[in-house]
């Protein structure tokens, strides 16, 4: 248990003494405990049709989500690790009902009934699948909805108005970056981030593939508009990364069949010019006059499930020498963009975790004692919000993308690794070796102390750039403390 983590639980522990008595004040304390015990929650959110079921299958690795336009897809669904697939609909306030889940034509659905969107509270799913045995993952309907009350659902999950946000951190996805994204990210910066700004947002420039409209530089044509977007977002510091993602490729390079792969491996025989022309179009690939040594019926799946860029990406692949499917699934996930996706929410999300569900808990603690008027233990709660040195360490993350630092680029980037930017763990928080020695580790970290504690001190420095420089050196100290704690 982290220390901030003991000192929330110490902090609720008060509360629960003050005011168990109250069944209400009570019932709202024990929803705040529960949040540190369970999984971070991430929620997946984004304009109608943005692809965040398509990406949460694609993290979890599993066709668990629906897909399809459906009553289904218009409710806030949560997905949870469990040992057995089970899918329940909350209705009417506190009604449950099981509900099939179902695989017409192969697309998986969840059958609501009778039921309608606009009575269902939320559908809870729980799977057993590793991706979501430390991670809740929350799909939410589109913001940008013609629907003002399924537009309002994401909006009462995320930044409610009367309680903390239902989600300790978001992805968020988007394909153009209108200022209906900036506002709705700066409300979620509020609830997630409270007074502090946004803790936990990253940016997903979603359906990347069709940036290219298909094309094998697609990707390439992503990564410039998820530039574009990271330069524009940097100077309201919303996002902690932006990521260009394709998807669809990367649920099906999750779940590549032996049948698809040999598929590829025909394509990949056709003389270029003659599949260059078959694939002019999806339409025009899948006809059945077309002469290509795949059937139309397994060409029209391949469109369905990888697209003409993942089928583009596959054929060369396969030519360059991909020899089995786990070999080129592996290729196709990361050319996808889903492993740089992975490595982004481990880094902000995953190796926070506990600092996240922290702030989240105590953010909620927060507004109860408010409402209750407990001036001196609402006081505790807000001094720790301030003080814990991992909230300055995320605070600064956000920041550092909005705010100008007085030092050299070079420099900056060691600020931010530091800091934790490319991860919590010693090593990297030093540029060293992952097998770096304790002595090493020591060293390099009392160099660090004395590099940006002589930087905090410069009487040049504007007050901005001297408080980084101080989070860094106090980052450094507890790397040498953590050392030293370990080596006695």
């Amino acid at each position: 248990m982290t220390p901030a983590l003991a000192r929330a639980r110490d902090l609720l522990d008060r509360a629960r003494a003050a005011y168990g008595g109250n069944p209400a004040v009570a019932d709202r304390l024990d929803h705040c405990a529960a949040r540190l015990d369970q999984p971070l929650r991430v929620a997946l959110a984004g304009s109608l049709k943005a692809g965040k079921s398509t990406l949460l299958n694609a993290l979890v690795g599993q066709d668990i989500a629906p897909t399809d336009a459906t009553e289904c897809t218009r409710v806030v669904t949560w997905y949870r690790n469990g040992p057995v697939p089970s899918v329940n609909a909350w209705y009417d306030g506190d009604r449950r009902m099981p509900v099939p889940v179902q695989r017409p034509d192969g697309r998986l659905t969840f059958d609501l009934g009778e039921l309608t969107a606009d009575r269902v509270d939320f559908i809870d799913v729980e799977w057993p699948a590793s991706a979501l045995a430390q991670t809740t993952i929350i799909d939410t309907p589109g913001t940008s909805s013609l629907s003002q009350d399924v537009s309002a659902r994401t909006l009462a999950l995320l930044t409610p108005e009367e309680s903390a946000s239902g989600a300790d951190a978001v992805v968020y996805l988007m394909r153009s970056l209108g200022a209906a994204d900036v506002e709705f990210l700066e409300r979620i910066g509020r609830h997630v981030g409270g007074g502090s700004g946004p803790l936990g947002i990253v940016g997903v420039v979603s359906r990347a593939d069709e940036v290219g409209a298909g094309r094998a530089d697609a990707m390439m044509s992503a990564k410039q508009v998820a530039a574009r977007f990271t330069d524009e977002l940097e100077r309201t510091g919303l996002c902690q990364a932006v990521v260009p993602v394709a998807g669809l490729l990367a649920l099906a390079a999750r779940t590549l069949r032996q049948n698809e792969f040999a598929a590829f491996e025909a394509l990949a025989r056709v003389p270029a010019e003659q599949l260059q022309v078959a694939m002019l179009s999806a339409d025009r690939f899948a006809r059945p006059d077309v002469d290509l040594p795949v059937d139309p019926g397994m060409r029209a799946r391949l469109v369905d499930r990888f697209g003409l860029f993942g089928i583009r990406t596959a054929v060369l692949l396969v030519q360059l020498g991909a020899r089995d499917s786990p070999s080129l699934a592996a290729e196709l996930v990361a050319r996808s963009g889903l492993d740089e996706l992975r490595q982004v929410i481990d880094v902000q999300f995953g190796q926070r975790a506990d600092q996240l569900k922290t702030h989240s808990a105590l953010l909620a603690l927060e507004r109860v004692l408010h409402a209750c008027g407990d001036h001196e233990l609402l006081g505790a709660v807000r001094r720790e919000l301030a003080d814990d040195h991992g909230f300055a360490e995320l605070r600064l993350l956000g920041r550092l993308r909005s705010s100008s630092v007085s030092l050299p680029d070079e420099e900056v980037q060691v600020l931010h690794r530091v800091i934790g930017g490319s991860g919590i763990g010693a090593t990297r928080r030093l540029g060293l070796a992952d097998d770096a020695s304790p002595a090493e580790i020591r060293a390099a970290a009392v160099d660090a102390v004395r590099h940006w504690r002589s930087r905090a001190e410069h009487p040049l420095l504007d007050p901005f750039t001297a408080k980084a420089a101080a989070v860094a050196a106090r980052s450094a100290e507890g790397l040498v403390a953590a050392n030293d704690a370990r080596s006695a």
